[in-house]
C-alpha cells in the first residue's frame, strides 16, 4: 500500500530539515534532501507503526479488522 504526505523542507546552516504536516513529530534530517527524505519516510513509517500498535491494544477479540485503501 502507498500514501502520500506533504514532506516540507527547510535548509540550515548545514543540514536539511524535513518534516511532515500530516504527522505531527515525524522530522527528519540529513546533509542533502535525498538523505533528509529518506530520514523524514522512516520517521513517518515508526510513528503510524507505533499508533497503530497502540490503537491496537485492548480491541476485544471478536472485532474483525480490514484494510481500507484511501486513494
Amino acid at each position: 500500500m502507498s500514501s502520500r504526505f506533504t514532506a516540507i523542507y527547510e535548509k540550515g546552516e548545514k543540514y536539511y530539515i524535513g518534516y511532515c504536516p500530516e504527522i505531527l513529530g515525524a522530522n527528519g534530517q540529513g546533509e542533502t534532501i535525498e538523505e533528509c527524505s529518506e530520514s523524514l519516510k522512516e520517521a513517518i513509517k515508526l510513528i503510524l507503526q507505533d499508533r497503530l500498535e497502540d490503537a491496537l491494544r485492548g480491541i476485544p477479540d471478536d472485532a474483525i479488522r480490514d484494510t481500507l485503501v484511501i486513494e
